[in-house]
């Protein structure tokens, strides 16, 4: 079987980078070009593969399917011009920055043929997959209650306290991955939320922490606490912990507990460096072997809609000051 051509449309998230050089790694994979009108962002990939200044002379060529890193704003766009070329997309998350446009790009994908996968990595370690088959196998009997955090620190790129290209800030950066996580192993759906949010912790136009608490159809209730609070010299940029409370028992996971301690002089403080499972690997693996078998990606728009969902509804919650029906 020929090689998956793809391509990579976007490179204003750094997680593009990571990915790209997964992709450069996977015996499947063909790297037909990339494509940022920002090449700044590509440097030094422009150098080793085809680029293209406009992402629609990529999607113009024979690349099967594309990868989009762009700002948030761009992403529902980049999906539909994708789609409509017939091209399968892998899009970071969050999918996107309104309800409305996050189902015209799971539509347009629908209907031209292609699949939707979101980027949601943290699905794939492992403590998390045994929390889930914990919780479903009854092990500490009926969820209760939901705990959440992910704090990490301010990003290096301007754009993402630009609400013009973000879309929103820490409250919509640091919830998506830990909502779709509870989403995941709950198998429920959020019906209420109640948030706040506020700038406390840098001088930026923009939100840096929050407060997210929400209920879900089966009777869970949850809180997740969202922020851009990690000071610079702190070793690990972010942290993503989850409680599961049950009737039976109750399970803690720590995503980021997978570190080794390194203390050197030429960084001059201490730092944490990752042993765990690569995720880019596991994910963007999955979604090769599901566009060259055809089978069903396993993280999809819809997925990827709820999520997001969950934090345009805390933004609205904050607003009024009162819960919103999710």
């Amino acid at each position: 079987m020929a090689k998956l051509k793809v391509g990579m449309i976007g490179f204003a998230h750094t997680h593009a980078e990571g990915v790209l050089r997964t992709l450069a790694n996977h015996p499947e994979v063909e790297i037909v070009g990339v494509a940022d009108e920002n090449r700044s962002y590509v440097e030094p990939f422009d150098k080793k593969y085809p680029y293209f200044a406009n992402y629609k002379e990529l999607l113009d060529t024979d690349v099967e399917a594309v990868f989009i890193f762009s700002e948030n704003v761009h992403h529902a766009a980049l999906t539909i011009d994708a789609a409509k070329a017939k091209k399968h997309v892998f899009c970071e998350k969050p999918l996107g920055v309104s309800v409305a446009e996050m189902e015209d790009m799971i539509a347009a994908c629908k209907e031209n043929g292609v699949q939707l996968m979101t980027g949601f990595n943290n699905r794939y370690v492992q403590a998390v997959i045994r929390a889930k088959e914990a919780v479903e196998s009854g092990e500490i009997g009926t969820v209760i209650a939901v705990k959440g955090t992910n704090k990490g620190a301010l990003p290096r790129r301007d754009w993402f306290v630009d609400r013009n290209l973000s879309g929103g800030g820490a409250m919509l950066d640091h919830s998506v991955h830990v909502m779709d996580l509870f989403n995941w192993i709950l198998q429920s759906k959020v019906i209420e939320v109640y948030a706040e949010c506020a700038t406390l912790f840098h001088d930026i136009p923009i939100d840096d922490s929050g407060m997210i608490h929400f209920k879900y159809e089966n009777g869970v209730i949850g809180v997740l606490d969202t922020s851009w609070s990690r000071v610079k010299a702190f070793p690990m940029k972010r942290d993503l912990t989850l409680e599961i409370i049950g009737t039976a028992g109750t399970i803690n996971v720590d995503v980021r507990k997978l570190s080794n301690e390194v203390y050197s002089n030429l960084s001059g403080n201490a730092e944490w460096s990752d042993w765990g499972d690569n995720l880019n690997k596991l994910i963007v693996g999955d979604f090769v072997h599901s566009i060259r078998t055809g089978i069903p990606v396993p993280i999809t728009g819809e997925d990827g809609l709820r999520s997001a969902a969950i934090s345009l509804a805390a933004y609205e919650s904050s607003r009024r000051g009162q819960p919103v029906v999710s």
